[in-house]
């Protein structure tokens, strides 16, 4: 006998809806680039036989797709006075705060020692408070977790939060519009943020 209870995995799917994600497009759309898509012919990389379609999230605002989950979480939760704080090796530490330089919004934003300096260099430009928090993304993440408890900043995680993965799901509605026609869609996977907001868009449909 099944169980009245809806799962895990049930609920998850459900949050995270193709309609959660085209509202969310619509709320990040003004702070967001539209980045295009590039046509390849596959033999030109050594993939006879293949047509590839590109896009190019390196275009987006400070560098990648994850400005997206960043937008979507300043602008669909409640920020608290105190700002907003992540952990990050790079990537979604500067898209956080790009996001809550642009949205005026106080950010604390935790790196591991091993951070690249560029990225360091790039999340300070955008006047987000920097700290490095250990050796590794674990310990900056404990690092930023102790400073949200604190100082009661919003927690913004990289990957593992419903708002993220609507906002990364953005980048596959895009996709579909500029390229309706794809039958296999392949994404970078790191901590699953990405593919996973892309792929419940999707929802089975390649």
């Amino acid at each position: 006998m099944s169980s009245p209870l809806t799962t895990t995995s049930e609920a998850s799917a459900a949050t995270i809806a193709p309609e959660r994600i085209a509202a969310t497009h619509t709320l990040i759309r003004p702070y967001i680039r539209r980045t295009p898509v590039v046509e390849l012919n596959g033999a030109d990389i050594g993939l006879a036989g293949v047509h590839l379609t590109l896009k190019l999230e390196l275009l987006q605002h400070a560098g990648s797709f994850k400005v997206r989950g960043a937008f979507a979480n300043l602008l669909s939760r409640q920020v608290p006075a105190a700002g907003v704080v992540a952990a990050s090796g790079g990537n979604h530490g500067a898209a956080v705060a790009y996001a809550a330089m642009t949205l005026g919004i106080p950010a604390a934003i935790f790196v591991p020692s091993i951070a690249s300096p560029a990225k360091i260099a790039q999340i300070r430009s955008y006047g987000a408070a920097l700290v490095v928090g250990g050796d590794r993304y674990a310990d900056a993440l404990e690092a930023s977790e102790t400073h949200a408890a604190r100082s009661g900043a919003m927690t913004v995680h990289a990957f593992d939060q419903d708002e993220t993965l609507l906002g990364q799901g953005t980048t596959g509605l895009e996709l579909e519009q500029q390229a309706p026609d794809l039958d296999t869609v392949l994404v970078a996977v790191g901590g699953g943020g990405f593919l996973g907001g892309i792929a419940a868009w999707y929802g089975g449909r390649v």
